[in-house]
């Protein structure tokens, strides 16, 4: 009688548990991914890499509890549902890798406070300037999504702008604009 089908289905069961009981305790992408060392240069390279200091709102998540992201976008430009969802998604995600390493306390407070986000509008790119300028003296992090110009609007517009902060502090510079 011949098993070799059999011990071909148990050789198969075996690497099947191993492989699960790796895969259940590693992610798979360990496995997929490729480091480079963290001082590697490439070929071209001219930005020189210094250290980033924390931002000062840092500081202000130790303090304060209640955090929101204001999302300004610009209503001038005439940008149609989707083109601003798309863009308010670049501006969240922008600020969002902005703040993952200088200041990952505030992040995990607004994470803390369901990620609250508001979107308002704003008239101009001046205007939206001048309200990141407001923004920055307060010490308050910024994001703002330029466009590629690939479908409605002109290339390397400034479509929407996102701050991040306690709600008191971000209310002083947004608290003045209407909702979108």
């Amino acid at each position: 009688m011949d098993f070799s089908w059999l011990s071909a289905i148990l050789v198969g069961a075996g690497c099947l548990a191993f492989g699960y009981c790796i895969g259940s305790r590693r992610p798979a992408f360990i496995f997929l991914r490729t480091k480079l060392p963290k001082d590697a240069d490439f070929a071209g390279s001219k930005k020189k890499s210094k250290p980033k200091q924390p931002l000062e709102i840092e500081q202000l998540a130790d303090i304060l509890d209640d955090f929101k992201m204001i999302l300004v976008v610009r209503n001038d430009l005439k940008m149609g549902k989707g083109k601003i969802s798309a863009q308010c998604s670049h501006a969240t995600l922008g600020l969002y890798k902005k703040l993952l390493h200088r200041a990952p306390k505030a992040l995990n407070r607004w994470e803390m406070c369901a990620q609250p986000k508001v979107v308002v509008k704003i008239e101009s790119e001046d205007d939206m300037l001048v309200l990141q300028e407001r923004a920055k003296s307060l010490k308050l992090p910024t994001h703002i999504t330029i466009d590629a110009g690939r479908t409605q609007i002109a290339p390397n517009s400034r479509t929407v702008m996102a701050i991040l902060g306690p709600v008191e502090v971000v209310d002083e510079v947004t608290g003045g604009l209407k909702l979108l």
